[in-house]
C-alpha cells in the first residue's frame, strides 16, 4: 500500500515523509512470513520500520491533527464516533491509520499473530483527544445516543423491557434495572457486552419514566456459580487471547461510551424533540441520572471500574473487589484516573499495582462501598438505597460533584494517553503470554467438564 492524499489535496508538511515510511512498513511486511512465523531478525526489521513510521505519524499529527479532524468531520459539523473516525481517516489519509483491509486480516488472527496495526490507531486517537480544539468534539460525539438505542427506544418506552444478548433492561417503578446476564461466563466483558451495555444505558437515560439506574449481575449458569448472582469477572481474557478484544470497538468505546455517559449523561443536542431548544432542555443538552450498583459475588477488573462512577455502591457481605489488570499486563481503563480520589494514592497502588483484593467487610473497602448487607438482605437494601437517590436535588448535586472530581479536560487528557498506552500493552509480549496461558487453562477446564 502506498500512502498518498487524494490528487486535489495539497500535501501538508511532513506528509511525504510519513507516506514513504508507511510504504516501507508495507513492503517489509509483504516480504516476510506472518508474524508468528518470523525469526527474531525478521521481527526486528519490521519493528524498526514501524518505529520510524510511528515517529513520523507523531510529528505529523502534532502539527496537523486539528486540520485532519476538521476535514474528516466537515469542520466539526458531523459527529463521528471513534470507529467511524478511524475508518474515515483510513480513507482520507491512507497510511495514517490502518486500512479496513489490514484490520480485516488482523481480526482473523489470534493476538499473538497480529501485526499490531491498532497501535497506529492509538497514536492517532491520542493526538485527537489531547487537542483542546478538536478533542472535546470527539468526546461529545461519543456521548450521543447510538443508532441502535434510538431504534429500540419506542419498544422500551412502550413495554418497559428490552432483552439483549448480554444485558436485560427493565423499568420498574421509575428504576432502570440494568442486569448483566452473561451467565455462562460470569459477565466477563467482550465486544457484545460493551455494545449491549451502551444500548441499555442510552435507553435508561433517554426514557423520561426512568429516574434512577441500577447495575447488577444476573443469576449464573456457569458450573462453579450456578444459581448465584455475580456482578462481573472483568475483561474476557480468552477473547483477548483469540484476538477478539479491539482497541477502538471495546477498550476505548467502553470508556468514552457508556461509562462516560453514566458520569456525564447522554447528549441529545441533535435530537429535534429533546435538544437544547426543546422545552426544559435550554440549560444543557445532557440528560443524566443517578446510578447505583449492587455487587453480588465479586466485581473484578472492569466490574470494579463501574463502581467508581456510581453514586451509591451496595455489596453483599461475602463479595470482593479487585483490579488485576497490572498482573494481566494491561491498564484497568479509567480506574487509574478515578481510584485515587476514592481511596487515596497508597491504597490505589496496592490495588492496581499489587493486585490487592478488597473484601466488602474490610474497613478499607468502605472507601469504595457505601453499604454492606447480608446476601439474604440485598433486595431490601437495594430498595432503600434507590429511594435515597430518587430526590429532586440529587441530579444537580451529582453534576457538581462530578464536575469537581472529574473535570472534562482532565478526563480527556487521561483518555488521550490511555489510547496509546493501552494499544501498546495489548500487544506486549508479556500480555500475550499471560492471556495465552489463561485461555489454555480455560480450555482444559472446559474439556474436563
Amino acid at each position: 500500500m502506498t500512502a498518498s492524499l487524494p490528487p486535489h489535496e495539497a500535501a501538508p508538511a511532513g506528509w511525504t515523509a510519513l507516506a514513504e515510511a508507511a510504504r516501507r512498513v508495507a513492503e517489509s511486511v509483504a516480504a516476510l512470513p506472518d508474524p508468528g512465523a518470523r525469526t527474531p531478525e525478521q521481527q526486528a526489521v519490521v519493528a524498526a520500520a514501524q518505529d520510524t513510521a510511528r515517529s513520523h505519524r507523531v510529528r505529523f499529527l502534532d502539527e496537523h491533527v486539528d486540520t485532519v479532524y476538521d476535514r474528516l468531520t466537515e469542520g466539526r459539523t458531523v459527529n463521528l464516533r471513534i470507529g467511524e473516525l478511524v475508518e474515515a481517516a483510513a480513507k482520507e489519509y491512507p497510511g495514517l491509520v490502518p486500512s479496513e483491509d489490514q484490520l480485516a486480516v488482523e481480526r482473523g488472527r489470534p493476538q499473538a499473530a497480529k501485526e499490531g496495526h491498532e497501535i497506529d490507531q492509538g497514536v492517532f486517537l491520542r493526538a485527537v483527544l489531547r487537542s483542546s480544539t478538536v478533542g472535546p468534539h470527539l468526546v461529545d460525539a461519543m456521548l450521543r445516543p447510538t443508532a441502535r438505542a434510538r431504534d429500540l427506544l419506542p419498544e422500551f418506552l412502550r413495554d418497559g423491557v428490552v432483552q439483549l444478548e448480554a444485558v436485560r433492561l427493565e423499568r420498574i417503578d421509575g428504576v432502570a434495572h440494568v442486569t448483566m446476564c452473561r451467565g455462562d461466563r460470569l459477565n466477563a466483558e467482550d465486544g457484545r457486552q460493551v455494545d449491549d451495555m451502551e444500548t441499555a444505558v442510552d435507553l435508561a437515560l433517554l426514557d423520561p419514566g426512568v429516574r434512577v439506574g441500577l447495575l447488577r449481575g444476573g443469576v449464573m449458569s456457569h458450573p462453579r456459580y450456578q444459581g448465584k448472582r455475580v456482578f462481573s469477572a472483568g475483561i474476557n481474557l480468552k477473547e483477548l487471547s483469540s484476538g477478539g478484544i479491539s482497541l477502538v470497538g471495546f477498550l476505548l468505546r467502553r470508556e468514552l461510551g457508556y461509562i462516560n455517559k453514566m458520569v456525564r449523561g447522554v447528549h441529545t443536542g441533535t435530537d429535534p424533540d429533546s435538544g437544547p431548544d426543546a422545552p426544559g432542555r435550554w440549560h444543557t443538552p445532557l440528560v443524566e441520572k443517578p446510578w447505583a450498583a449492587a455487587v453480588d459475588g465479586f466485581a473484578i477488573g472492569g466490574g470494579a471500574q463501574l463502581l467508581l462512577v456510581c453514586d451509591h455502591v451496595l455489596a453483599a457481605s461475602d463479595a470482593y473487589l479487585s483490579l488485576p489488570a497490572a498482573q494481566e499486563g494491561i491498564i484497568p481503563g479509567a480506574a487509574n484516573f478515578r481510584l485515587g480520589r476514592h481511596v487515596g494514592p497508597r491504597l490505589s497502588r496496592q490495588v492496581v499495582l499489587g493486585g490487592r483484593r478488597l473484601w466488602a467487610t474490610e474497613p478499607e473497602a468502605r472507601l469504595l462501598i457505601d453499604e454492606v448487607a447480608e446476601p439474604r438482605d440485598m433486595d431490601a437494601a437495594i430498595d432503600r438505597a434507590l429511594s435515597r437517590l430518587d430526590g429532586d436535588a440529587v441530579l444537580a448535586n451529582r453534576r457538581m460533584l462530578n464536575l469537581a472530581e472529574e473535570p472534562p479536560d482532565a478526563f480527556r487528557a487521561y483518555l488521550a494517553e490511555f489510547a496509546l498506552q493501552q494499544s501498546l500493552r495489548i500487544y506486549g509480549e508479556d500480555v500475550i503470554r499471560k492471556v495465552g496461558r489463561f485461555a489454555a487453562g480455560a480450555a482444559r477446564a472446559a474439556g474436563a467438564t
